[in-house]
């Protein structure tokens, strides 16, 4: 899977340590399915999904042990789909939070309960290493609280005896950001964040920048009800609503990453194909306008 031609190399390259990514990539928790046993994950289909963004030059696929169904899990499908890996393949899960067979969040994973996580994710995915490893703080959109040092350190032991590849950090602040660096490298920080949402963000997002830390938000799209400001950008490029909100996030920066997801073919290609679509400065002027 090499070369530029491909539509989800269109935004360019970031670097997460020593892995190369295209910045338009794959967020998987969608594919988890539902609880509801009137509504099973179909797995066909998922699978077809995963390998059409593959085939569209989706190289970072990013997952959770905690994204499952009564069905299929996420994971399952991943490996399902893309098992044996190409090696430039990407593979971003998170541990911290985890759920029991109801869907119940379970309390937060101790330090000492981390290391069953990233083995349970190797597992899952058939892998004998995880590419990039997230704490994710907190099992919600809330801001992770206290310290995460202890949790960190943890992990930094695992990436030390060669489970994972590099580390991140979701949910988290600036503070967390300084904390976790004085303890190992960090990757990427993964936060809710939009056009519309959490733009108190905008000086992390900045300071991700300056210190070569990939921002990657997740509910990009979701993030936000319908917008005029938007439907406007929309009409000039003749595209929909969600690409043009994932190409301004695009447009906040080579070093932020985008991870839409879904489950349907047809919104996959509309995601993939929003890597290309470049907005003016009028097309950014519109979008901030209050």
């Amino acid at each position: 899977m090499t070369g530029t031609t491909l539509p989800a190399a269109a935004a360019g390259t970031w670097q997460l340590g020593s892995r190369t990514v295209n910045r338009l990539g794959f967020g998987s928790m969608r594919l988890g399915g539902s609880l509801d046993p009137n509504a099973p994950i179909d797995a066909d289909r998922a699978i077809s999904v995963l390998r059409r963004a593959v085939e569209l030059g989706v190289n970072h696929f990013d997952t959770a042990a905690f994204y499952f169904g009564t069905t299929w899990s996420a994971n399952a499908l991943i490996k399902a789909a893309l098992a044996p890996y190409d090696d430039d393949l990407v593979l971003t899960t998170k541990v911290g939070p985890s759920r029991d067979e109801s869907g119940q969040f379970r309390p937060f994973a101790r330090p000492d309960e981390l290391r069953g996580q990233v083995e349970q994710n190797l597992r899952e995915l058939g892998r004998d290493r995880i590419d990039v490893v997230n704490l994710r703080i907190g099992t919600g959109l809330e801001r992770g609280t206290g310290s995460l040092a202890e949790h960190f350190g943890a992990l930094a032991d695992l990436r030390a005896e060669g489970l994972i590849g590099e580390l991140g950090i979701p949910n988290v602040s600036a503070e967390h950001l300084a904390e976790a660096q004085a303890i190992a490298p960090v990757v990427c920080v993964q936060n809710q964040y939009g056009l519309s949402a959490r733009r108190e963000d905008d000086e992390l997002l900045r300071l991700c920048g300056e210190q070569g830390v990939a921002f990657v938000p997740f509910f990009a799209v979701a993030s936000g009800q319908s917008d005029e400001r938007v439907a406007e950008v929309a009409r000039r490029h003749g595209v929909t609503d969600a690409q043009v909100r994932l190409a301004w996030t695009l447009a906040q920066g080579p070093h932020v990453l985008a991870i839409p997801g879904t489950s349907d073919p047809a919104h996959l290609e509309q995601n993939v194909a929003a890597a290309a679509l470049k907005l003016s400065d009028e097309d950014l002027e519109t979008l901030e306008a209050n």
